[in-house]
């Protein structure tokens, strides 16, 4: 029995520690697009780091990206930026891809 209790309890932290490297990808993610974003919109270093800071915020509105996307947008078209919905979940897909990289090297 003290087998299996101890089996549970290590699916359980394995759980524990998956979900916040998720979480920690996410928003490294959010961060990566919301600087990337500013470039496009030629924000100073200032408003980059606020404007960073508001797409990770933005992403606690609902499950999924469509909260991030649609701050994206339009802020994006609002600043003049020539954008569509594609190309802002292609960077929204090559960011979470350079996040999980970046936290793997990290980690190595």
């Amino acid at each position: 029995m003290n087998t299996f209790e101890d089996r549970g309890k290590a699916f359980e932290a394995k759980f524990a520690r998956d979900e916040e490297f998720a979480f920690r990808v996410m928003a490294r993610r959010n961060r990566l697009l919301g600087e990337w974003a500013a470039e496009l919109m030629k924000l100073t270093p200032e408003e980059t780091d606020a404007y960073a800071k508001a797409v990770i915020q933005a992403d606690f509105e609902e499950t999924g990206d469509d909260d991030v996307v649609r701050k994206l947008l339009g802020d994006l078209l609002s600043a003049g930026v020539d954008m569509d919905e594609a190309r802002a979940r292609a960077a929204l897909s090559e960011k979470s891809a350079e996040a999980r990289r970046q936290f793997m090297q990290q980690d190595s």
